[in-house]
């Protein structure tokens, strides 16, 4: 699956911030901006081809271009073919090339007790990021009418933001359930 947890929940973390004070139990440190999150996800395209199949990839198509050149090797006819087939290698490259750039994109998700920050990486540099309350949130998962089939969006803090949109629509209802889970321990 293109998603990973690269922390994950077990249970209900030491620092809740729930404050049960007793005799011999001294009151826990508040939840902190600068504490580690107790749960992060990172979700990145699909890539089916890696990148020594691009390499090969290129090289077959650069064979197979020469069978019928070699042919016209010394004819005036080679001048007329071979621009074509240096259009159709240069036109492959860069369609692979502009595929390998898109898939820089990069969706991080993370939680902590009393935030969930979500920060999404642009193949351009930009970054953008959403900030809510995970206990205020609300996860939609819509079966039809958005971009895509079983689109994921958490909504707080007044927005809407999707998640896993590069998703196939079965790992978008896995994930769902995923953080719902995540949340529920916090």
């Amino acid at each position: 699956m293109p998603y990973e947890w690269v922390r994950q929940i077990e249970e209900a973390p030491e620092k809740s911030g729930a404050f049960s004070q007793g005799p011999g139990n001294p009151a826990p440190r508040p939840w902190t901006d600068g504490d580690l999150p107790v749960a992060e996800l990172h979700l990145w395209p699909n890539r089916s081809l890696p990148r020594g199949g691009f390499v090969l990839i290129i090289a077959a198509t650069a064979a197979l271009f020469l069978v019928p050149l070699l042919a016209l090797v010394g004819s005036p006819e080679l001048w007329g073919v071979l621009p074509f087939a240096v259009l159709t290698g240069g036109g492959l490259w860069l369609a692979f090339r502009s595929n390998y750039r898109s898939g820089k994109l990069i969706e991080r998700l993370r939680l902590w007790p009393n935030r969930i920050e979500i920060n999404r990486h642009e193949p351009d540099g930009r970054q953008l990021d959403w900030t809510a309350n995970p206990h205020w949130i609300r996860i939609a998962l819509h079966a039809e009418g958005g971009p895509v089939e079983q689109y994921l969006t958490l909504k707080g803090s007044g927005r809407e933001v999707e998640l896993g949109a590069f998703l196939s629509p079965e790992e978008r209802v896995a994930l769902k359930d995923q953080i719902e889970r995540a949340i529920a321990r916090l």
